[in-house]
This record gives structure tokens, sequence and C-alpha cells, in this order.
């Protein structure tokens, strides 16, 4: 006959795990309104070319070294060209960042975000898209492609479908946009965590455009 402690052995665990993880890490106090904000105010900075580069120093490294608290998470490509603490101004410690081609995200990546949210107490998540995506753009096209890279445009193809009727003749800018509208849809649906998060109002899932040829970043309704 299975123990009754069994069934409590499991979730014990987790609850355990998740309160010793943030004893270490402590959570960002920081509110959604707020840290948008600072994304934004480091972005005008990045854009004037009057980048602060602050919490850059040697000092910031002991300081975070025992301990985190970024006040956003940044769901991003990986294209080299769209460094996310660089174009915000930000430093270390201050950003937690998923990056992935096309920003797809698989359980890990949501798995991610949950940690960053749950653990860390971040409550501002950005869907960050770049201009000239090159996984977009293969979904666009869809070349022949090696390996595991078929996950990634079979992922975007769907967003690829309602720009191709909405937008023919600027498919690849609204394939884009529509890539990162659907996948801050789908985080804001994900249960259980950010859809309850969500629906209680206590953090802010938005999408933003990086414009490779200018720096800025575009927050999109």
């Amino acid at each position: 006959m299975k123990n009754i402690h069994d069934s409590f052995r499991f979730p014990l665990f987790i609850c355990l795990f998740c309160v010793a993880v943030a004893n270490s890490y402590g959570q960002s106090s920081v509110k959604p309104t707020e840290a948008l904000q600072r994304l934004k105010d480091g972005n005008q900075r990045f854009v004037r070319g009057q980048s602060t580069k602050p919490r850059q120093d040697f000092s910031r490294i002991k300081e975070v070294a025992s301990a985190q608290f970024p006040f956003a998470t940044i769901i991003g490509c990986s294209d080299s060209r769209v460094p996310n603490e660089i174009i915000f101004d930000q430093g270390l410690g201050d950003l937690f960042i998923v990056r992935t081609a096309g920003q797809v995200s698989t359980y890990a990546s949501w798995g991610s975000v949950e940690f960053a949210e749950e653990v860390l107490g971040t409550k501002l998540i950005v869907v960050l898209g770049h201009t000239q995506c090159g996984a977009v753009n293969a979904a666009v096209k869809l070349p022949e492609v090696p390996g595991h890279i078929i996950t990634l445009i079979n992922a975007i193809k769907p967003a690829v479908e309602i720009a191709r009727k909405s937008h023919p003749h600027d498919l690849l800018d609204a394939s884009i946009r529509e890539n990162i509208r659907m996948q801050v849809e789908q985080l804001k649906a994900l249960e259980p965590v950010l859809a309850k998060r969500v629906r209680e109002g206590s953090i802010l899932i938005v999408g933003a455009l990086y414009d490779l040829q200018t720096g800025q970043v575009e927050f999109l309704n």
C-alpha cells in the first residue's frame, strides 16, 4: 500500500526548493510600469549616443555574485546584432534574458520565464523581435533547411500565414510583427503560472520591435 506521505513528498520538495531559491536570490520590487519606463529611457539614451553603461564595473560584479534582482525579463532573438543590455543601456543583474532564433518559445523557455517571475520577482516580460529577422524570413520563403532549424520555421509559419492575408505587399515586416503579437498572446494564456498572474493584473507582458537600422525599440500595442 502506498504511504500517504508519498503524495505530499514531491509538492513539499518543490515548495522547499522555491523557498530556498527565493532566500538565495531575493525578489525584484520594481513595478511593471516602472520597469517598462526604465527600458524606454535606456533605449532613448542608446539611440542618442548617450548611454551611461550603468552597473557594469567590478563592484557590480561583486554585488550581484550572491544575489540577483532583475527588474524585467526579455524574451528575444538570438541575433548577435541585438544585445539586450546594450540597446536598453542596463547593467549586470538588471535583465533576465531568454534568447532563441525568432524568439521562439518552448518548454525550457517557458520554465525560465516562470522562474524569473515566480522566484526572482520580475513583473515585466518583453517579447523582443527585430527588423530583418532571419528566422522569420526563412518562414516566409520556406527554403530547404537542415536539422532542427525546421522546428523554428514551423513555429513561425502561423504568423506568416496571417500576415500574408493582411499585408501581402510588406510580408516580412508584417510577419515579424505578427510573430511578436502571437508570442505575447501565447505567454498571456500560458497556464498555470503566467495566465493566472495576467488575470490578477500583477504582471505585464508586452511586445517590442528593435530596428536594426536606427537602434530604436518600438513597443507594440
